[in-house]
């Protein structure tokens, strides 16, 4: 793993930042408001070199470590693009980890430098509708054919669908055993071929700019040159970027929180109401402050996590309480924020709106609140299960 130091850290602090913030509020809230992917925020920092973040440099990228990445992506959502700039980032830093670490040769050799480069979008294909929280149950299905495999089956939450020339794409390829029931699960990374794969584009709540999908896959023939390491130890695979990923959305949540507690802090010290700043009020102050110092320590659980993974060492329980803290943080913070500018909060002019709905996500994605406190209660605590 790459040693970090402080420097390193503080120069990727201060190069993000400048680089996100070229982009101001009025960028990210036309992207929202037209549903148009963040196409030059993604170029601005495939230029600069970030989207290879966390890719060695002998496969085109920078062979940063999580701490930097993490640090990155928080400022990315603190300049106020929120889930909007972040996601459009993200997808480009963490869901290759798999192929990274069990891809081919020539698999990395073909694709790697390509996503760093942001030649290329991928997908990332794993939830279905019947399977929720349970990816066990998942029912897509990939049938051995000479050459390669047959994938047939319906994925949801599908992010980057509309745009995606690649899908990490997760299939059963062994009946489920109740003893052993994450084995027989087989990773592809693979073409999105829109012959053979409906996407059909969900509307949400928030995050407009940057798709989510339902798949529909029909007959989709899948070379074997495109398995991920061994056929049926997919979700194994997957595993490898969990960590990473709910250290990073924390993070990504903190930087949220910050966007919206900036715009509040700067709104109660200018609106003037009973002749008095109404952040003269500790009912406006104190609710900011306290975000604040949640805001701050959700961040240190983050650093802590990034650190243990990036010295090789066990984090599963920390990244899990980053991206608990990061989320309950980030919007804790955005709904402060609201109350504070009041009626003006619920304007979209004001911007806070957008991070509210925005960092409401990291409350359900990529787990929920109550998964992640399932895990603790078990792995940590050593309860007995309830699911």
């Amino acid at each position: 793993m790459p040693e970090t130091e402080d420097r390193d850290v503080d120069l990727v602090r201060t190069s993000a930042r400048e680089l996100a913030r070229r982009f101001d509020l009025g960028y990210w809230r036309q992207k929202d408001k037209q549903e148009e992917y963040p196409w030059e925020f993604v170029k601005a920092f495939a230029d600069a070199g970030w989207l290879g973040a966390m890719i060695p440099e002998e496969y085109g990228g920078l062979g940063l470590g999580l701490t930097e990445s993490a640090v990155m992506m928080s400022e990315v959502a603190a300049s106020g693009a929120g889930m909007s700039g972040a996601s459009a980032i993200h997808f480009y830093v963490f869901p290759p980890a798999p192929v990274l670490r069990h891809g081919s040769e020539r698999m990395k050799r073909a694709w790697l430098p390509r996503i760093a480069k942001g030649e290329i979008l991928m997908a990332f294909g794993v939830t279905e509708p019947t399977a929720g929280s349970d990816t066990s149950r998942i029912t897509t299905r990939a049938a051995k054919i000479d050459g390669g495999w047959l994938v047939n089956g319906q994925k949801v939450w599908t992010t980057n669908g509309q745009h995606a020339q690649r899908i990490l794409l997760l299939a059963r390829t062994a009946p489920r055993v109740d003893e052993k029931p994450l084995d027989g699960m087989t990773l592809f990374f693979t073409d999105l071929d829109r012959t053979r794969v409906t996407v059909r584009a969900i509307e949400k709540l928030g995050r407009a700019a940057v798709d989510s999908n339902e798949l529909f896959i029909d007959n989709l023939e899948v070379p074997d040159d495109d398995v991920v390491g061994e056929p049926g130890q997919g979700f194994r695979y997957l595993l490898d970027g969990l960590n990473p990923e709910r250290t990073v959305i924390g993070m990504e949540g903190v930087g949220i929180g910050r966007a919206a507690l900036g715009l509040a802090a700067r709104y109660a010290g200018e609106r003037v109401v009973f002749d008095r700043p109404v952040g003269q009020n500790q009912a406006i102050a104190h609710p900011l402050a306290d975000a604040w110092i949640r805001l701050e320590a959700a961040e240190l659980m983050a650093m802590k996590a990034a650190a243990l993974y990036d010295a090789g060492q066990p984090c599963g329980k920390e990244s899990n309480a980053a991206k608990y803290l990061g989320a309950e943080a980030g919007f804790e913070a955005c709904d402060r924020a609201m109350q504070t500018l009041g009626g003006f909060g619920y304007a979209k002019e004001y911007h806070v709106e957008r991070l509210w709905r925005e960092v409401r996500l990291l409350r359900l994605a990529p787990v929920t609140q109550e998964m992640v406190l399932n895990y603790i209660s078990t792995a940590v605590l050593g309860l007995p299960k309830s699911y």
